[in-house]
């Protein structure tokens, strides 16, 4: 069993802590946050120590794994300082996405881990689904032939104004890791952007991509469209057919080229996810399962080098939007 502590005790803190202790893989031993009410409160409520400062908690508790959920700006600023540290107490980090709102700290933290041998994961939980995996079996089993095209939408009313680029860093990292998640490595973004009636940041945007494999991509995301709806949709095709995945967990549907019958994954009713929160739950153990059965580092799913790539896609975006070209990796 793992020992666990959780940094940063917002709303996303509490959901990590109370997944880990409802985890058979996971002991939670401490929880800390530089808000001493944040930190107090969630203590008592779990039955753990409270610490205020992430160094005196690593050093006292000596955990064996340890959740990053700080904020910041762009809710990324925060995230670089404590996963610092906490590899460097020989901890493994399960860090909230974006896994930091500037390239170059990113990098750091992607190094960190690898110079300490650690695992380093960023939560990217849009793609711990079964319908999500079934749906990569489907790629890797060559059922779509040669990727062709990705579409990828995902819409979800957020009000709050933050730096000009807060949907864009802040959302996609994890529709850009769903897309990387099925065609791999991105080499060439072109981003247009649009702000809607009443905001002053860049709430709605289109991302054109252009794949290593030699596919092409469309990402349509916004801040603008109220929850409530079908929040995600993933449609991938290739010379063999193609699928398309709803709301994550939902529904994956094949639709192979030249047969009228198509394939169908639904959500079940007893058994299957109740909410977004299992996403959280899906990808809280597949970490803590994998770091008990020590795979390497370098084969952690949504691995903290997949969230550096992600957010080089975005930077990328940024560029594109400043400069209205297309711009390399």
């Amino acid at each position: 069993m793992l020992r666990v502590a959780v940094i940063g005790m917002g709303p996303i803190g509490n959901r990590h802590a109370d997944i880990y202790r409802e985890d058979e893989l996971a002991e939670l031993v401490g929880v800390c946050d530089i808000i001493r009410d944040r930190a107090d409160t969630a203590a008592q409520r779990l039955g753990v120590p409270a610490f205020y400062d992430a160094q005196t908690m690593l050093d006292q508790l000596e955990p064996d794994l340890v959740s990053v959920a700080t904020s910041g700006v762009e809710n990324g600023s925060d995230h670089y300082e404590p996963t610092i540290q906490a590899l460097d107490a020989g901890c493994h980090v399960l860090c909230e996405k974006p896994i930091c709102n500037e390239i170059a700290p990113a990098e750091e933290m992607v190094a960190r881990a690898r110079e300490n041998g650690l695992c380093f994961a960023i939560d990217l939980n849009h793609r711990s689904t079964p319908a999500a995996r079934l749906a990569k079996s489907w790629v890797t089993d060559g059922r779509l032939g040669t990727i062709l095209f990705i579409n990828m939408n995902m819409w979800i009313g957020n009000p709050n104004e933050s730096s000009p680029y807060y949907h864009i860093k802040s959302l996609h990292p994890h529709t850009v890791d769903v897309m990387r998640y099925f065609c791999g490595d991105i080499e060439a973004v072109h981003c247009f952007a649009t702000k809607a009636p009443g905001r002053t940041i860049w709430s709605t945007a289109t991302f054109n991509m252009k794949f290593r494999s030699g596919a092409v991509g469309t990402l349509t995301g916004s801040y603008d469209i109220e929850r409530g709806h079908p929040m995600e949709r993933c449609e991938v095709g290739g010379t063999g057919g193609r699928f398309v995945l709803d709301d994550m967990w939902r529904e994956a549907t094949l639709y192979p080229a030249g047969d009228l019958k198509k394939v169908v994954y639904t959500n079940p009713a007893f058994g299957g996810y109740t909410g977004f929160i299992d996403t959280f739950r899906d990808r809280i153990h597949r970490f803590l399962k994998q770091v008990t059965d020590a795979v390497p580092p370098e084969e952690i799913d949504g691995s903290g080098a997949d969230g550096l790539a992600a957010q080089k896609v975005l930077d990328a975006a940024i560029r594109s939007i400043e400069t209205g070209e297309a711009v390399a990796l």
